[in-house]
């Protein structure tokens, strides 16, 4: 039997954390100047790179950080520092100028991981997988997984729409709200791994 309750309980905390409406201001500033054509296959390139992410920890995540000797904390640590290096381009606007290569590299980095696929969604997904018992418990997670991916490829693919409402110059004003915002994410998701690390010392000592 398929559960629902996993399927709803691991949707709603995976939309909460990859929070898609959020990404909507970042998306816009990070392709600003691009083509509508270009907009929408950086959509689907970022949501099929957060989906394959995402997967890839739901089936091996545990095994990937243990054979590497990670933890949970520095992931989240390094992922903090990408995405704070990014948020600096866009509030000086180094990040305004297009080309192939920032094509490739918006959708992969910082879209695909770890704005979407970061340690907060790869942490609830590896604990989803250690509630799976039974078949319909991995049919549950599975389609949650795919269902929030839907939800944010949909949610990228007509941010353009907005962009005929706020104009260059609301988009402008978007990237630099959206460089302070992502600035913020960064500095909270290292502080979490430093306060992670301190308790974790605490505990030893």
């Amino acid at each position: 039997m398929f559960n629902a309750t996993l399927f709803g309980t691991s949707l709603v905390t995976l939309f909460v954390i990859m929070d898609p409406p959020g990404t909507v201001p970042i998306f816009l500033a990070l392709t600003s100047g691009r083509s509508k054509k270009d907009r929408r296959s950086l959509a689907l390139q970022a949501a099929s790179v957060s989906l394959g992410v995402i997967a890839c920890f739901a089936a091996f995540g545990q095994q990937i950080l243990k054979y590497l000797g990670i933890n949970v904390e520095a992931l989240e640590a390094s992922g903090g520092l990408l995405l704070l290096l990014v948020a600096l381009q866009l509030l000086t606007g180094n990040a305004d100028e297009p080309s192939e290569t920032t094509d490739v590299n918006v959708a992969l980095v910082p879209l695909g991981t770890p704005l979407l696929a970061g340690p907060g969604a790869i942490v609830a997904v590896i604990v989803f997988v250690q509630q799976i018992h039974k078949f319909g418990d991995f049919l549950a997670v599975a389609a949650a997984i795919v269902a929030i991916h839907i939800v944010i490829w949909l949610t990228m693919r007509y941010s353009v729409y907005i962009l005929r409402l706020i104009k260059d110059s609301g988009v402008t004003l978007v990237t630099r709200i959206a460089g302070l915002l992502l600035a913020a994410i960064a500095v909270q998701m290292v502080a979490n791994a430093v306060h992670s690390y301190l308790i974790a010392w605490h505990a030893v000592h």
